[in-house]
């Protein structure tokens, strides 16, 4: 990849004080809600007043105005940034105060209708800890102590995508991932007051488990029938929430009756239909691990050299999964181009393929970086496949003799397998992208767009402050560049 040419940024905000009048003042302005055009606005106008105004929130700051903000949030922002309480001794101040300083040209004393008001908070259980409120702040192991609390949290976010309300599934989801990367076990509410991401419906839900055991709301949508329907036909491959919701209205409920009145397929349906019970199996790792060892024999034929790299929940230390995912690349930039095609010969060669859609690369960094949206999906190199994958021999009876009862099929099982081929330069943001969890990669969006202004992808990191990509070698310099305590992959399980 070629670097844009870096363009020239304004230095408003970060030119340092013309004389300062005001010394004992030392304000922070927060962009949140703001927006950094009026922040530089603001700070050039502070400072050419003689005010006192710093870049970056530290111990030393003795007021921060904020616009648009409750008091709660400038609090949480502040406590986010430090790992601790904020000083009772830091005015968290409106606009207002501001601009009568501003008119009158010195600070102005503080009064009650400038101060933004944070609620006090309860005194909870010992075990409450300051959890941040973005997911990719957090440490989220694979087992943790809520578990009936966030697989019904989470069954209610599966629901609300199968109603295409993706704002409701991500609020369930980043209240259960909260819940995950908690150090204990819930067991009243009032641990929760100084929870964040915890909306009023995932409260009740709780409250509910807590006091009964089980949730109404979560029974009777586990048993419902547009539940059960929608779950059985998006486990059909192939089959997207929209098509099943589609089927669903038109009294489809299985695949059975998808096959019984002859619905029109595509490629990946059928397939999907065909291998349905062993697809909706878990693949565990063992399965996974004998797969790696294909993927990797398929590609050190075809590409010498080339790096494979076991990627998704697996990568993060889980045991089962739904798919196996693999990242692929070559050290010599370039050498990875039309590597697909000749890993898929290899395989169907072996009979190894039961289903293959192959997709070239079309990213274009100059079109595709800070323009794309942040989740959309990826534009490497790829093939959606289903392996053939043959079952060790104590699986199919002794010594691989089949008993009588068994079909000839039972020698196999179809898997779903995702082969992705990265460039090397953008490798470090794919494998960070294809690790997940999902939450954990959208959150990481999120954070880069909100918070540092740059615009994150498997591609690529753009920052919108520089007007330049970021290039990185691995991770670490990604997380860092964000300005994120790096995770590793075991705990990113939001």
């Amino acid at each position: 990849m070629i670097p844009l040419k870096r363009r020239k940024v304004s230095q408003t905000v970060n030119q340092p004080n013309q004389t300062c009048k005001f010394p004992h003042v030392s304000i922070f302005i927060l962009e949140r809600k703001m927006g950094s055009t009026r922040r530089a606005f603001l700070t050039r106008l502070g400072r050419s007043k003689g005010f006192l105004i710093t870049d970056t929130y530290s111990s030393s700051i003795t007021h921060v105005v904020s616009e648009n903000n409750t008091g709660d949030d400038v609090q949480t922002w502040i406590d986010n940034q430090t790992g601790q309480e904020s000083s009772s001794s830091v005015h968290l101040l409106g606009i207002i105060w501001f601009t009568e300083s501003m008119e009158a040209g010195q600070p102005v004393p503080v009064e009650d209708r400038h101060i933004l008001k944070v609620n006090p908070k309860q005194n909870v259980n010992d075990n409450t800890m300051l959890i941040k409120s973005y997911a990719c702040q957090r440490r989220t192991p694979l087992k943790h102590h809520n578990s009936l609390l966030t697989e019904a949290l989470e069954l209610l976010a599966e629901n609300a995508e199968y109603s295409d309300n993706e704002g409701r599934s991500v609020a369930f989801r980043r209240a259960a991932s909260v819940l995950k990367a908690l150090p204990y076990r819930v067991q009243t509410m009032d641990q929760l007051k100084c929870l964040p991401c915890l909306g009023e419906h995932s409260q009740r839900v709780i409250k509910e488990i807590l006091e009964d055991g089980t949730s109404s709301e979560v029974e009777s949508t586990r048993h419902s029938e547009q539940f059960q329907a929608m779950k059985a036909l998006t486990g059909i491959f192939g089959v997207g929430v929209k098509t099943a919701d589609r089927w669903f209205r038109e009294g489809l409920r299985s695949p059975s009756d998808l096959i019984c009145t002859g619905q029109q397929l595509n490629r990946a349906q059928q397939a999907g239909l065909q291998f349905y019970d062993d697809l909706n199996k878990h693949v565990t790792k063992a399965e996974a691990d004998m797969i790696s060892e294909i993927v990797k024999e398929a590609v050190s034929a075809v590409l010498p050299g080339a790096e494979i790299q076991l990627m998704g929940g697996f990568r993060r230390g889980k045991e089962v999964g739904h798919d196996v995912d693999f990242l692929i690349t070559h050290p010599e930039e370039g050498r990875e181009e039309g590597l697909m095609p000749k890993i898929i010969n290899w395989l169907e060669g072996r009979n190894l393929l039961l289903y293959q859609k192959w997709t070239r690369n079309s990213y274009l960094e100059k079109l595709d970086g800070p323009a794309r949206p942040a989740n959309n999906m990826d534009r490497f190199e790829r093939c959606f496949s289903i392996f053939k994958l043959d079952r060790p021999a104590e699986a199919t009876g002794s010594e691989g003799v089949r008993s009588s009862d068994q079909s000839e099929a039972s020698s196999w099982r179809a898997v779903r397998v995702d082969l992705v081929v990265s460039p090397y330069s953008q490798f470090a943001f794919a494998t960070l992208g294809w690790t997940g969890s999902k939450l954990f990669e959208r959150e990481l969006r999120r954070w880069a767009g909100q918070e540092k202004r740059m615009s994150l992808s498997s591609h690529a990191l753009y920052d919108s402050n520089q007007r330049c990509y970021v290039r990185v070698q691995s991770e670490e310099e990604i997380f860092a560049y964000l300005g994120l305590e790096f995770i590793p992959p075991c705990e990113r399980n939001a």
